[in-house]
């Protein structure tokens, strides 16, 4: 015995309901969205702030201590270990602020008014997830926007939303935020670009 055309309405709608509850669901995420202007200001890639990380490969020039002029890495933990004045937690500093942390660390006790330069050889790799033909870890080169690091992965997938990115990145007190993107928005170092599914 067939069900009443009324019965049959009533399955489809409940079916639909159920389906954009669970995309809703899906796409649903603890982790704090940056909307708006905030979310701009997060984006952009100042050279002078840009902050340093676990794996950031660095060159170190004491001025006149061609013993301790060298090319340093971090840790996993974002450490790096100075020859006298031992390990200097770097996560989190800028290329200025370890500057002044190695001079201050030096003197008295070492150098007398050390003169200390620090700069950004390499980076740590950013990410690229969902979808793009080849997921994975990228090397990350300045400047880097949206859709070079699509491009850079393979490019999208027929599935794909083009238009519209999440960008997870760990903020200076150290929490997960999740940051509206666009085409254009620039990649910081350790980023992870989310490419998302249309949802029709």
């Amino acid at each position: 015995m067939s069900a009443e055309p009324s019965t049959i309405g009533s399955l489809r709608r409940r079916g639909l309901f159920l389906a954009v509850f669970v995309l809703a669901a899906c796409d649903s995420d603890s982790t704090p969205i940056v909307h708006g202007a905030a979310a701009t200001d997060k984006a952009v890639l100042d050279r002078d702030t840009t902050r340093l990380g676990p794996n950031d490969r660095v060159r170190i020039t004491v001025f006149g201590q061609p013993t301790l002029t060298a090319e340093y890495s971090l840790d996993g933990n974002g450490v790096l270990a100075f020859p006298l004045i031992g390990n200097v937690p770097a996560s989190g500093s800028t290329a200025a602020e370890l500057q002044r942390t190695i001079a201050a660390k030096l003197s008295p006790d070492y150098l007398v008014n050390p003169s200390v330069s620090v700069e950004i050889v390499t980076r740590r790799p950013f990410y690229v997830i969902g979808e793009v033909l080849k997921p994975g870890n990228y090397p990350y080169v300045t400047d880097l926007t949206a859709i070079n690091a699509v491009a850079m992965a393979g490019g999208f997938t027929r599935r794909a939303r083009k238009s519209d990115f999440y960008i997870r990145r760990i903020g200076t007190d150290g929490t997960m935020v999740r940051i509206e993107a666009n085409a254009g928005t620039v990649l910081q170092p350790g980023d992870t670009l989310e490419v998302r599914e249309r949802m029709f």
